[in-house]
């Protein structure tokens, strides 16, 4: 793995050994050390886009392994300047950048950044526009894996996938790189993904997703809650995106589609408790309750948690040429 671009191009193997070396992190971080084994290493988080969680989470991941940060804002750079982002990224690779984490609100920049021939350095996307955001997906899956691991009484996630899993991805599926990220890699874990919105907030491509990846579409959130789920995402309303009226007001879309305190508590008189996620910021009252969000079944900050532990493995993974056994064996500390 030479990039990690999108999810849809890993394989079943590659995404489980990324999970087994991010549970491996989370253990190291539980532990409070810091790996050095990306010692002499630079990485630059150009930062095109406002970010606070994937930020910190990517700069918390990196000084846990030992590697200097470099963080690249486009706001009083010189790309303010007319500076090409080609231009940039040669710059910076000769100042002596190692690998680059970007974030744009451009889809696929990291893709023609790490195939341009401009660089030869690793590039890991933080999400562009409404494309990918693989680093996301690969989180979540972490959290799914342990909350399955933990449902079924099992020591260790470790080399399992999603296989029986029933997850429903709810709300503005349109501008959301974080569903289209989540949709491909949990269908290459085994796990059966459907897809709630009005459809107004559905892309027009989902017919094809329905043959590729064998996603189901509710527009009604009740009738997706009786196909008795093992967890449920919730996903932020993305007004910054939004030129048009998708829904009649928000009122009406707590009504349909938000997780309300009554949907919450159908969830919770299943035999097995669901999995409650966001990738966040959250609109409480909006998209989820402060029930859910606050409930000892909400995953939303072992999300936030396991990112960081996820960022340090694919960070590991790509920049030095370990295996995850040879972690595994002894890490320097």
């Amino acid at each position: 793995m030479k990039h990690l671009l999108d999810t849809r191009e890993l394989t079943r193997e590659e995404a489980i050994e990324i999970l087994d070396v991010a549970d491996y992190m989370a253990q190291v971080k539980a532990e409070n050390r810091t790996l050095n084994v990306l010692n002499g290493k630079t990485v630059v988080n150009l930062f095109f886009e406002d970010s606070t969680r994937t930020r910190l989470s990517f700069e918390s991941a990196e000084k846990r392994l030992g590697a200097a940060v470099t963080n690249f804002s486009a706001s009083g750079s010189s790309l303010s300047k007319g500076e090409s982002l080609k231009d940039t990224a040669q710059t910076l690779k000769a100042i002596g950048a190692d690998a680059f984490v970007i974030r744009h609100s451009a889809s696929g920049a990291p893709q023609r950044l790490a195939e341009a021939g401009w660089t030869d350095i690793p590039v890991l996307n933080a999400g562009d526009g409404t494309h990918a955001h693989p680093t996301q997906a690969l989180l979540d899956a972490v959290s799914l894996r342990q909350y399955k691991a933990e449902r079924d009484g099992l020591d260790s996630p470790r080399g399992t996938d999603l296989s029986g899993m029933r997850v429903l991805i709810v709300g503005d599926i349109l501008h959301s790189r974080v569903a289209r990220s989540n949709l491909w890699l949990l269908h290459t874990l085994g796990a059966q993904v459907a897809f709630v919105a009005p459809p107004t907030l559905l892309p027009l491509n989902t017919a094809s997703w329905v043959e590729e990846a064998g996603l189901e579409i509710f527009h009604d959130f009740d009738e997706a809650i009786a196909t008795k789920p093992d967890a449920v995402m919730l996903l932020r309303i993305q007004k910054e995106r939004m030129r048009a009226a998708y829904f009649p007001s928000a009122e009406e879309y707590t009504e349909l589609w938000g997780l309300t305190a009554e949907r919450f508590a159908t969830l919770q008189a299943q035999p097995q408790p669901v999995a409650i996620l966001h990738p966040g910021p959250m609109n409480r009252g909006l998209e989820i309750c402060t029930e859910a969000a606050d409930a000892t079944n909400s995953w939303v900050l072992r999300q936030v948690s396991n990112g960081v532990a996820l960022r340090m493995a694919v960070l590991y993974l790509l920049l030095t040429d370990g295996s995850s056994a040879k972690l595994y064996a002894g890490d320097e500390s």
